[in-house]
């Protein structure tokens, strides 16, 4: 009984390596197959056939040793049939390619299902696959001494093998891959030792921080030996005063003395502990940088299931797929990639009769490119020949969605569109398929980038196809961070995205149509507080008005520049980025934190974010700049009023003395607008639908925030309690429409402002 128990051990652990070597034969396979549906050269066409050849015989081979039939018995007409290939005695068509991918995608699931949480296909269907694939391969032509086809158990025939086949060797023990140079372990076990090593980073910057500080402390000692030693010479004392200072001195020489020791011992420690770090955590990063040829193996199969779905031809070239990132952003980009290939093929491909009007050919090509760029980002671009986007699509689908109006949709730019595309709601499918159409696809592809501190673009043009440009931290966890000050409060902003730091005189900010600007290589950028894009309070005078001249630091991502308006650039520094817990899972502007070496922790700001919180807060400005131009003796005023009719009588009124009039359509959107907006006075109608003039005023009055905006009430109520009750309720003013003047009003606001 223990032996079987031992024996039932020792298979789990044998099949447990089988499925990551059937694994690999498994991919090896399926590229080969979607690489023989394209027209290759014959050499290379033979290469490709005898690759898939050797794999499934190899596949084959390590099934049996681990027993299992289903496995060996889909390999074995598998195997035949590329034996057949080889001596060209089939000729391969459509169904041939999907019975074969078939046959792969069943294998890929039996060799799943020996492991514990999954389920083999059903046998039935196994069967029949065998009845397929085995009628295949005997649509050869006969020959001598060829093959005979295996039964579905997989069992061996009494006949020689085909020629350009070897007989099956017997199983033999499993080589150890230690003799290869290599050991398999699972990525998982990997990723704790990553994160310790990432965590050595904050000690390693702890020790040179104590090693600074010791020096300061040894700088300091030898100011005061100097300082000493001037004032032995001032003073003159008793013998007891001379033995005093005698002493004092050679305790500070020793002291000095250790102090420089220690030191120099502390120097020498940081200096080996910060290369020892850096030489693991380099290595750790290189043993789980992948190549991005692991995740996108799928994708050309995936590709093609999903054209030929749509009764469309289109392939997938790859290239640069040898670039190695970090195993964590690999994972995090196969959703935004897939998103983004099927985009191109639902919305971007057409069917081949459509192609030819556009003197197209009929299989669409879809490029996959990836590059490395020089701050250690990866540049990714799905690219199609397809119709490209339809902005007219876009403008509609964006109204519809209610997210701009239909006059501001019609003033958008190409590129504002092509912004506009990633917002969630947006789609320019007709239908709603299992594939597309819901609006989703491309809001997650930005959120996802985003969350990897990247950004995401488009470029399209009419019939000529569309490019969608990924821009992604290679590593996740670490990187050469900027350390800024702003409003008394220390951020982080990756190098990567640093463009520039430089100082600028306060003239050198210049002011183009109300918005603050500063002249770089030639090129005029936005300058913006950093303090005011993130809204921070101003807590001190900004160094912006305080000193001649201004740090800067120029931001970029995805070809837009913004200079932030800082108090102070502190350092350049290595930092480890730690997320902010599933509580605060997305925080907008910051993609982080980290820990500085003084101890204290600092946010990482989120570059995405940063550059659109700049711009929201230039805009503001802007407005707040008109805005105050109005009110220079004038005022900002709201008017609510149920009546169109009356409403816009006095808006035209407070307009034409100079005043910036919003309205409301009654007490309840006043009292909305009031709460979310700053207006110096509120002139209201009584008599309203869901809040009356009078509960506008009593809810104004409450509200610590408005409590002191003046209220202006204007009705035909003109009895003495109602007068009363408006007054009880807190309004400053009430103004009787059977005896209106427009120049009392007038009289009242100016009073009141």
């Amino acid at each position: 009984m223990a032996m079987d128990t031992e024996n039932e051990e020792f298979l789990k652990r044998l099949r447990a390596t089988f499925r990551i070597e059937a694994a690999e034969h498994v991919r090896a396979i399926s590229s080969g197959l979607m690489e023989l549906e394209k027209t290759l050269p014959p050499d290379l066409r033979a290469q490709v056939i005898e690759t898939i050849f050797r794999e499934a015989h190899s596949l084959k081979g390590a099934a049996r040793s681990v027993s299992l039939p289903a496995v060996e018995s889909i390999c074995q007409p598998v195997e035949s049939i590329f034996a057949a290939l080889k001596r060209q005695e089939l000729t391969p068509d459509p169904a041939f390619y999907e019975a074969l991918h078939q046959a792969i995608d069943t294998i890929a699931q039996l060799v799943a299902g020996t492991g514990e949480e999954s389920s083999p296909p059903d046998q039935s269907r196994i069967r029949e696959l065998n009845r397929k694939l085995l009628a295949m391969s005997r649509k050869t032509a006969p020959q001598d001494n060829q093959e005979k086809p295996a039964t579905a158990a997989g069992g061996n025939s009494s006949t020689p093998p085909a020629a350009g086949m070897q007989a099956e060797p017997r199983p033999q023990p499993e080589k150890s891959s230690m003799s290869a140079g290599t050991v398999r372990i699972p990525a998982a076990k990997l990723d704790p030792l990553l994160l310790q090593a990432e965590e050595m980073i904050s000690a390693k910057m702890s020790v040179s921080r104590r090693a600074a500080e010791l020096q300061e402390l040894c700088g300091s000692l030898a100011l005061w030996k100097t300082e000493s030693a001037r004032w032995k010479e001032r003073l003159s004392g008793g013998p007891e005063w001379d033995e005093l200072l005698e002493w004092n001195e050679t305790r500070l020489n020793t002291l000095i003395h250790e102090a420089a020791a220690v030191t120099k011992a502390v120097e020498q420690d940081q200096r080996a502990l910060r290369r020892m770090v850096d030489d693991h955590l380099d290595g750790m990063k290189g043993i789980l940088m992948f190549p991005v040829s692991s995740l996108v193996e799928s994708f050309p199969r995936l590709v093609r299931d999903l054209a030929r779905e749509q009764g469309k031809e289109a392939e997938l070239v790859i290239r640069g797929d040898g670039v190695e990132i970090d195993k964590r952003v690999l994972e995090e980009l196969k959703d935004p990639l897939i998103h983004l290939l099927r985009n191109s093929v639902d919305h971007g491909i057409k069917p081949p009769a459509e192609r030819a009007l556009r003197n197209k050919p009929p299989r669409a090509i879809i490029t996959l490119t990836f590059a490395a760029n020089e701050n250690r980002q990866l540049e990714i671009s799905v690219s199609d020949d397809g119709a490209g986007v339809d902005a007219d699509l876009v403008r509609e689908a964006a109204v519809k969605a209610g997210l701009v109006s239909q006059n501001a949709a019609e003033k958008m730019s190409r590129h504002e569109l092509g912004a506009l595309i990633f917002q969630s709601g947006i789609s320019t499918s007709p239908f709603i398929t299992n594939i597309s159409g819901r609006g989703l696809g491309l809001a997650i592809v930005r959120e996802k980038v985003e969350k990897l501190g990247g950004a995401v673009s488009m470029e399209t043009q009419a019939h000529a196809g569309a490019t969608f440009r990924l821009l992604v931290p290679m590593t996740l966890a670490t990187f050469r961070g900027v350390l800024v000050q702003a409003e008394g409060q220390v951020f982080v902003l990756p190098s990567g995205n640093v463009a520039r730091v430089l100082r600028v005189s306060r003239e050198e900010i210049k002011t183009v149509e109300n918005r603050e600007t500063i002249l770089l290589d030639g090129q005029v950028l936005a300058a913006v507080g950093l303090g005011r894009a993130l809204g921070l309070p101003v807590l001190r005078g900004n160094s912006a008005v305080v000193d001649s001249h201004i740090p800067v630091v120029v931001v970029a991502l995805a070809g837009q520049r913004i200079a932030f308006l800082v108090d102070e650039v502190l350092d350049e520094q290595q930092v480890l980025v730690k997320s902010l817990g599933r509580q605060l899972g997305r925080v907008r502007n910051l993609a982080g934190a980290t820990v500085l070496g003084t101890g204290k922790v600092a946010p990482v700001l989120n570059v995405s974010d940063l550059l659109k919180s700049a711009v929201r807060a230039a805009a503001a400005a802007l407005s707040a700049t008109g805005e105050e131009e109005a009110k220079a003796g004038k005022g900002r005023i709201l008017v609510a009023d149920d009546s169109i009719t009356s409403r816009t009588l006095l808006k035209n009124i407070l307009e034409t003395a100079g005043y910036l009039v919003k309205t409301a359509v009654d007490g309840m959107d006043a009292a909305t607008q009031v709460r979310s907006e700053e207006f110096d006075l509120v002139v209201s109608d009584v008599d309203m639908p869901r809040l009356s003039g009078f509960e506008l005023t009593a809810k104004i009055r409450g509200d610590k925030k408005i409590a002191g905006l003046p209220v202006v009430l204007v009705t035909a109520l003109e009895s003495r309690e109602d007068r009363e009750r408006g007054i009880d309720a807190g309004a400053n003013a009430y103004i009787v429409k059977s005896s209106f003047d427009q120049s009392n009003l007038l009289e009242i606001v100016r009073r009141l402002l």
